[in-house]
């Protein structure tokens, strides 16, 4: 499922449409961002002066090429602008993979999706599950000079966890009863609930360590391989080896250029024409236009982000159960995934457990065949005898148009007229008008384990539930995956949850998308992360 499989044959009007969409999509801006998450603006291409940052801008920044080591090598990157400098609000991917250069994480999670130290070198959890201490490196300092203890990593977690600071991480977590320095380098978590997943949450994308006290996020002053030397908000940021890392042999580049660009076309032809070495959040086009290229290597790999189609439960025509089951009856899932991803990433089985997770997703439950003329039959028993018109509300990003389209030919076989009604993410995420309308498309993402998802978009007063959908025994199972420290009994309740949104759920989810990468030759050591800001760049160099 991970691979690309023979595609069935699209219709005439099905394929003319896509190749217009996709057309649109070249020019299109990228990057998965999951609802409620700020948009970055949309900024100019590279260029002007750069201008280096004054000597108390930030804190501790060394000058280009003070470096006595066998660093060597620079390493162009484009990205999209970026919105947010502070490590507890970034969001998009450019924002997550500049601050995971900048700062470190206590633990992190590898392209394999397996937890790994960072500056937590080993840690011992509680026989009650209820605490975790961690011992930390030593020699540690951050780009200041100033050394690193376990007092940083105690004001960065009660900073993210404080109710009153709005931070996204708040509701993650708080089952932190107290973060405590147990010693000069050793730190203990308390937790008030069991929680198997505590360690992936110290991943979070926000949970970079901060200097205790931190006033000005701008001053970039973490412990992280590259220190910003150059931070030009219209057009890059430049980063420089930081000589006094702690992880030897790391990094291995002497700088990188984050260049960026407004357009996935203009950030791709920078790598064509040589402007820049490596691109990724690419559109399956250009992904496959690059990889023509002999000088440029390509690479990709299924992720856990989403797309799901749902429909509203607490209003018309949603609140009908067997309208929900028309919905799905008219959808064919694996003529999408051709259609759509081109068989990159992999099948939907409109649930959020995709085989990534390969220790909790089951194909047990079988998906009922696609059924037109069903699905007419129980959109009249519903009393639409004539059929059903309804508005389908999107993004204008990614491929959710040429999704749009592809359902719209679909549900038309069934009797369902399907009004796309495509709009920016400003509006359709800032205005939360995603949460609003009858039937919508919404991207997710970018979590490196379920509950996430169960948790805040369809447990009965889950944040984001924005299909409404409510179901008892459905959130009972959710309360047992999410704090159960038996695998086995986690892993019957992940299967149960699947059955229940294949039978029953108000949601679609045709398909998991695939993450894109091409770096020009002459570098080794890059792995692309299915989240590509948590790409870790610090392990790329000059190939010998």
């Amino acid at each position: 499922m991970y691979n690309k499989r023979t595609a069935p044959r699209p219709s005439l009007p099905a394929l003319l449409s896509m190749l217009v969409l996709v057309a649109l999509l070249v020019a299109a801006c990228g990057g998965t961002q999951e609802p409620g998450q700020p948009t970055a603006p949309v900024m100019g291409t590279p260029g002007g002066t750069e201008t280096p940052m004054d000597a108390d801008t930030p804190l501790g920044t060394r000058p280009p090429g003070a470096f006595e080591d066998i660093r060597e090598g620079v390493l162009r990157v484009t990205a999209f602008p970026i919105a947010q400098t502070d490590p507890a609000l970034i969001s998009s991917d450019a924002e997550v993979l500049i601050a995971s250069q900048v700062y470190d994480y206590l633990v992190d999670v590898d392209a394999n999706n397996e937890i790994q130290p960072r500056l937590a070198t080993d840690w011992t959890e509680g026989e009650d599950g209820l605490t975790y201490t961690f011992s930390l490196a030593e020699g540690v300092t951050f780009h200041d000079g100033s050394p690193f203890s376990a007092e940083d990593v105690v004001w960065t977690f009660d900073r993210l966890r404080d109710p009153d600071s709005g931070y996204p991480t708040a509701d993650l977590y708080q089952n932190i009863v107290e973060v405590e320095a147990t010693g000069d380098l050793e730190v203990t978590f308390t937790l008030s609930e069991t929680n198997p997943f505590f360690l992936y949450d110290l991943s979070d994308n926000h949970a970079l360590i901060m200097k205790a006290g931190t006033e000005d996020p701008t001053d970039w002053n973490g412990t992280g391989p590259f220190v910003v030397t150059v931070y030009q908000p219209e057009s890059r940021i430049v980063m420089q080896a930081n000589e006094s890392y702690f992880v030897e042999g790391q990094p291995r580049l002497e700088e990188i250029q984050i260049l960026f660009f407004s357009e996935q076309s203009a950030a791709a032809d920078a790598v064509r024409g040589g402007q820049a070495d490596l691109t990724m959040d690419l559109s399956t086009p250009l992904y496959e236009s690059l990889s023509a290229q002999p000088e440029l290597e390509p690479s990709d790999i299924a992720t856990n982000q989403f797309a799901v189609v749902r429909l509203r439960t607490d209003q018309p025509p949603g609140d009908d159960p067997r309208v929900v089951q028309a919905f799905k009856l008219a959808t064919d899932l694996d003529a999408i995934f051709q259609l759509v991803q081109q068989g990159y990433g992999a099948v939907g089985r409109n649930t959020p457990i995709g085989p990534v997770y390969e220790e909790y997703y089951t194909e047990d439950v079988p998906i009922p065949p696609r059924d037109p003329e069903a699905a007419r039959e129980l959109l009249a028993e519903a009393g639409y005898a004539d059929g059903l018109e309804i508005d389908l509300n999107l993004l204008d990003t990614l491929n959710f148009p040429d999704l749009a389209v592809v359902l719209k030919e679909q549900w038309a076989e069934a009797g369902i007229t399907a009004n796309v009604v495509t709009l920016p993410e400003s509006v359709y995420y800032g205005e939360n008008q995603w949460l609003e309308v009858p039937l919508g498309i919404t991207g997710w993402g970018h979590r490196p384990y379920p509950q996430f998802y169960l948790d805040v978009m369809l447990t009965c007063d889950a944040i984001w539930n924005e299909a409404r959908f409510c179901d008892p025994e459905f959130d009972r199972l959710v309360a047992i995956a999410g704090s159960s420290l038996d695998e086995q009994e986690r892993v019957d309740a992940y299967h149960e949850i699947q059955r229940i949104l294949i039978e029953d759920g108000p949601i679609i989810v045709p398909y998991f998308f695939a993450e894109y990468a091409v770096i020009r030759d002459g570098f080794d050591g890059f792995e692309l992360h299915p989240f590509s800001g948590r790409t870790d760049l610090r392990r790329v160099g000059v190939a010998p």
